[in-house]
């Protein structure tokens, strides 16, 4: 694997910067915007909507350190947005990726066989220009390429800064215009940035998907987890970890296995109505503190039965927090050959059982939690069995 990892480095034919956005196709983006204000600590930053002369949609952009989300919900029963929340419900349309070549990285994704969504593309406006282009992916998700280098307004060109009462900058809201102090909340919780992002696939599309990151991006499998690796009593799955070159952005794709029950997975893909993103991990550099404060913004997480802790400090060895405390806030802990990791994670944050998010700290480790699989498992499957889905 090294041999050919650093092969595909020297070659590197897709370099990617960063994480650009991630854009979620939402029923209602406005409330949208306030669940992620105040359940998770972003700030709204922009928006674009019809007083800035877009007529078909509504976006908001939510920052917390690197991350940025955007929240778009469509004006019209016909739109494409529209259709797709009929479908998905609210859900990851966009994974964006920053390039330093829009066109360059899609010409190289379409001649290596990825299907174009939008042609590269230029806008401007009085803060320069900004350089996109978008292909397909699994499901209806796709791959944003954004070359922002020449560019320094809000987000886009179409979208105004928003004041720190959540105003728009650029125009005076009027009745019904954006809440009054919407920003008051928004002084974050410590999440830096955007970690992975799992995707979900169907029964035996997850090689196809390895494959088609392989073969556009050049992204190598680092990880692998068979469906012995990640079972309980009910299910399982398997799992392959995607990674680019640099180790900047990382898909995880998982797949259903054969179990006695439904798989978390499967529940996924039947509300989500097949491939999708389902869940992003929020890094933080105190984990302990980011829960306690999503905690008190009502933000709900999985549980962890006491009995788990029983043997994680023997399993795990020594860390620098203190496990009662990993106890009391339920945070999963696991080590590999390089170091430890903290992770928890949220409930689904919609009523269709599909995303979630999950928040990690890394001191070393750049695996994915391998020992906390079943904890993890038996978690979701409690929430899939009050749901009637297992």
């Amino acid at each position: 694997m090294n041999k050919r990892h650093n092969r595909l480095m020297a070659e590197d034919f897709m370099p990617l910067l960063g994480w650009d956005h991630v854009e979620l196709w939402v029923g209602n983006a406005k409330q949208a915007a306030y669940f992620y204000e105040h359940a998770m600590g972003f700030t709204r930053t922009a928006y674009a909507g019809p007083e800035t002369g877009v007529r078909d949609r509504a976006s908001y952009v939510l920052e917390q350190g690197e991350v940025r989300f955007v929240v778009t919900s469509a004006l019209r029963e016909e739109h494409e947005i529209t259709k797709h929340h009929a479908r998905h419900g609210d859900g990851v349309r966009d994974i964006a990726l920053t390039v330093p070549d829009a066109t360059q990285a899609y010409r190289e994704a379409v001649s290596r066989g990825a299907r174009s969504v939008m042609e590269p593309r230029r806008d401007e406006d009085e803060h320069g220009t900004v350089e996109r282009a978008a292909i397909a992916t699994y499901g209806d998700t796709i791959h944003t390429f954004v070359n922002r280098a020449d560019y320094g307004g809000p987000f886009l060109p179409g979208y105004v800064s928003l004041s720190e009462n959540g105003h728009p900058q650029a125009f005076r809201p009027g009745a019904g215009g954006f809440a009054d102090g919407a920003s008051s909340l928004a002084q974050g919780v410590g999440l830096t940035n955007i970690d992975h992002i799992v995707g979900n696939v169907e029964l035996g599309r997850m090689d196809h998907w390895v494959e088609f990151y392989e073969r556009v991006f050049g992204m190598t499998n680092i990880l692998h987890f068979g469906d012995e690796q990640i079972q309980t009593e009910y299910s399982a799955l398997m799992s392959k970890v995607m990674s680019d070159g640099q180790g900047k952005i990382k898909f995880p794709i998982n797949e259903p296995a054969e179990g006695k029950r439904k798989s978390q997975i499967e529940e996924y893909v039947e509300f989500w109505g097949g491939a999708g993103a389902q869940h992003i991990a929020l890094a933080s550099t105190d984990i302990v503190g980011t829960v306690e404060a999503l905690k008190e913004r009502g933000l709900l997480f999985l549980d962890t039965p006491d009995s788990y802790y029983d043997e994680a400090q023997d399993r795990v060895g020594e860390i620098t927090e203190d496990y009662a405390v990993l106890q009391e806030h339920k945070i999963l802990v696991d080590r590999d050959e390089d170091g430890y990791l903290l992770q928890i994670f949220t409930k689904t944050a919609q009523d269709r059982p599909t995303v979630f998010f999950e928040v990690i700290e890394r001191h070393g480790a750049t695996t994915f939690g391998e020992g906390n699989f079943k904890a993890l498992f038996e978690a979701i499957e409690r929430e899939q069995a009050l749901r009637g889905n297992l």
